[in-house]
């Protein structure tokens, strides 16, 4: 994986291939910041990277000029990983190590974007509870965005604060607003 944009566009990152992970492919990010570019500023958001993975997203969101990034993830290699990554580029990306669910039930904090990539092999009611935890938590700022990675095979268009999808390959992110 590389880094599209930003202060460290075209880094590779070559995660362990041990890490139970399926990144975001370089296509569906390039789109997906191409989006986010002309609805945020990046240098003023707080992020979220929920089932954060190998940090790919919160590397992209860190180049762009995001300070204030929590990744989150089950598996203390991801954590490690993302921890140790950051820290060699000097990013300020925040590692927590929890169940997505817990810490959706917990957090006090609340963000402008929310990045979600749970596996693709969720049950609807899984991808289901993910908007319903955070909508209800109050997790989400006003205007802010909540983006859930999923496969095309999945379809999100009846959860509540559902707002569009976009389809890159078998990669479709679907967004919600909270508005």
């Amino acid at each position: 994986m590389r880094i599209i944009s930003g202060e460290f566009k075209g880094r590779k990152i070559t995660a362990p291939k041990k890490l139970p992970v399926r990144p975001t492919t370089d296509m569906a990010k390039e789109a997906l910041f191409n989006i986010l570019n002309n609805q945020y500023y990046f240098d003023d958001i707080m992020v979220l990277d929920l089932f954060a993975g190998t940090g790919n997203i919160s590397y992209e969101f860190a180049s762009r000029g995001t300070d204030k990034i929590t990744a989150v993830d089950s598996y203390y290699g991801c954590i490690k990983f993302i921890s140790e990554t950051a820290s060699s580029f000097k990013m300020n990306i925040s590692t927590i190590k929890s169940d997505v669910y817990k810490y959706l039930q917990h957090t006090k904090q609340d963000f402008d974007i929310i990045f979600a990539d749970p596996p693709y092999d969720f049950t609807i009611e899984s991808f289901g509870k993910i908007p319903e935890l955070i909508f209800e938590n109050k997790i989400l700022k006003e205007n802010g965005l909540l983006i859930l990675e999923h496969s095309k095979h999945t379809n999100l268009t009846d959860l509540k604060h559902y707002s569009y999808s976009k389809s890159y390959g078998g990669n479709v992110f679907s967004f919600f607003e909270n508005t």
